[in-house]
């Protein structure tokens, strides 16, 4: 394949959607789900928690799976059981057998996740990649969108079992799309076992600093998510409605800019966007807690945040091709570790943003400024480049003719 297509590059964006969408569909159910098991709020949230701990532990598993057993077997396999955990969950007679489907439904779409970012990883580099990872993230992003106003249709129309219905029919969806779209993109002889991977990755010293401003990056956007309903609707006064009004127009900020920086990439060096978007990432997130602490009228505050939220767009996707370039011999592996990495730091951060109670602003913005800060600080230092250098930077060589793809691919090594 001398280019990543786009109904390649759709899978992957749908592959990278499975989280948001497994949490975010059902969650208006909560309350019917608990009714109808006789579960409590606490016991309801450990399906959630089931699943996401399911998705951490997966992306370390299936990151080294790949690198030794190839692309498309483990993916295939971890998209059927996929299918089969989301109908489990959705005919589950109690909590028990709920929570147990959602771990496994989490462990698998963690493969859909961390061998998404490897197949990119495989076909392109360099400014090929960056705009290749832009795009799947920035298509991806759409589900967070759309999950939450589906599921709240969804829930007063078909419950919460329809919900979960629903997410097994796309797990499906997604099945047929990797079957039918996606080839084996690691040959046999670039294969790697056992530990040597976590190895390989470990010594990449150009590797961390993009896993970390990526990662930092995300705790951003996981404090501003978890704070939101309380900054928009308990500090700044804005109903229900509103609320998920000035939530929708967030995303849709951080769509444009991933649309934006994903056609600039190809004239701009990826890190020099990446360093301009958390630069302007940190001044918003500075502006918005000066606003905080200086009591300034509450309509402001949305905008700085916007901003910050919008500038997530142009960091993560080219943050993830610059980390991902300098471990391309063990892509999984390094894509599971960046998963990782990613997931565990932002729920490490979610909880910190209630500790200022529910009426105040204070913390969310001092948490969102310190990890915008130190993505700053991190992005700011002289990288350690284990990838080819071409040219002007491209990192891939363009194939002869017009393109129907994104991208180039990566000549062979």
């Amino acid at each position: 394949m001398s280019t990543v297509r786009w109904p390649t590059l759709l899978v992957l964006a749908s592959l990278a959607a499975v989280a948001p969408v497994a949490t975010d569909l059902y969650l208006p159910g909560f309350p019917d789900l608990g009714d109808d098991l006789g579960a409590g709020a606490s016991a309801v949230q450990l399906t959630l928690t089931s699943f996401l701990v399911g998705l951490a532990l997966g992306q370390l598993v299936m990151g080294p799976l790949s690198d030794r057993y190839g692309r498309r077997r483990p993916l295939i396999a971890s998209a059927a059981v996929c299918v089969v955990a989301g109908v489990a969950c959705a005919l589950a007679p109690n909590l028990v057998v709920l929570v147990v489907a959602r771990f496994v439904q989490g462990l698998a779409g963690a493969g859909g996740m961390v061998i998404g970012r490897a197949v990119i990883s495989d076909l392109v580099t360099g400014r090929a990649a960056a705009k290749a990872f832009t795009l799947m993230l920035t298509v991806g992003g759409v589900a967070p969108v759309l999950a939450p106003l589906v599921g709240g249709l969804l829930s007063t129309v078909v419950g919460w079992r329809g919900m979960l219905w629903t997410v097994a029919g796309l797990c499906a969806a997604m099945l047929v799309g990797v079957v039918l779209a996606l080839r084996e993109t690691l040959p046999a002889e670039r294969r790697t076992r056992g530990a040597t991977s976590y190895a390989a990755v470990v010594r990449a010293p150009g590797y961390w600093p993009p896993v970390a401003v990526l990662a930092l990056s995300f705790a951003m956007m996981m404090a501003y998510i978890s704070a939101s309903p309380f900054v928009y609707q308990n500090v700044v006064g804005l109903s229900a409605i509103g609320y998920g009004i000035a939530f929708g127009v967030n995303a849709v900020g951080l769509i444009s800019t991933g649309w934006v920086t994903a056609r600039l990439v190809d004239r701009v060096d990826p890190r020099r966007l990446v360093r301009a978007c958390v630069s302007v990432q940190v001044t918003a997130t500075a502006t918005f807690l000066v606003l905080a602490l200086v009591e300034a009228p509450t309509w402001l505050l949305p905008v700085p945040i916007f901003v910050a939220v919008a500038m997530n767009g142009g960091v993560m996707g080219n943050s993830a091709a610059a980390a991902m370039s300098q471990v391309r011999e063990v892509a999984g592996t390094g894509s599971a570790v960046l998963g990782c990495t990613q997931f565990t730091l932002g729920a490490l951060v979610s909880p910190l943003v209630g500790l200022g109670g529910e009426h105040s602003a204070v913390v969310p913005a001092l948490v969102m400024t310190t990890a915008s800060a130190l993505g700053w600080l991190v992005s700011r230092a002289r990288p350690r480049d284990r990838s080819p250098r071409r040219g002007a930077g491209d990192g891939a060589t363009p194939p002869p003719g017009p393109s129907r793809g994104v991208g180039a691919s990566a000549p062979p090594r």
